[in-house]
């Protein structure tokens, strides 16, 4: 077995581990795997919209295993352009989620009427 198929062989194992995830994900199951949202304590969960987040990582890990499928599509047929458009949409798929995620508070659930209320 070559280094190459060996190398596609780990990087498959891998996307097929990231689509398991992003379903499960996409259920609003496994928060736990989470980082930062699994330590907090459970009133700063509470503020938090979990199934809106879930579901967003789900989607997240479903477009990394993709850009993964395209790393071994390269590699198995020597095209490194492939290749490189793979690690290059996996690099900029992290950096958007990263921004989306920490900018603007999207994930905090929004105040019921009467929370808001109560609080003038």
């Amino acid at each position: 077995m070559g280094e190459m198929n060996l190398a596609a062989m780990i990087i498959g194992g891998v996307a097929l581990l990231l689509v398991l995830l992003g379903l499960y994900m996409l259920q609003g199951k496994w928060m736990f795997l989470i980082a930062g949202y699994n330590t907090m304590p459970r009133e700063e969960q509470k503020k938090y919209d979990s199934l809106a987040m879930a579901r967003f990582i789900g989607k997240l890990l479903l477009a990394l295993a993709f850009c993964m499928i395209l790393w071994i599509a390269g590699i198995w047929s020597g095209e490194s352009w492939m290749l490189y458009i793979g690690v290059a949409l996996f690099l900029v798929c992290i950096g958007a989620a990263l921004m989306y995620m920490n900018t603007g508070g999207r994930f905090l659930k929004q105040p019921s009427i009467k929370e808001h209320k109560k609080n003038k």
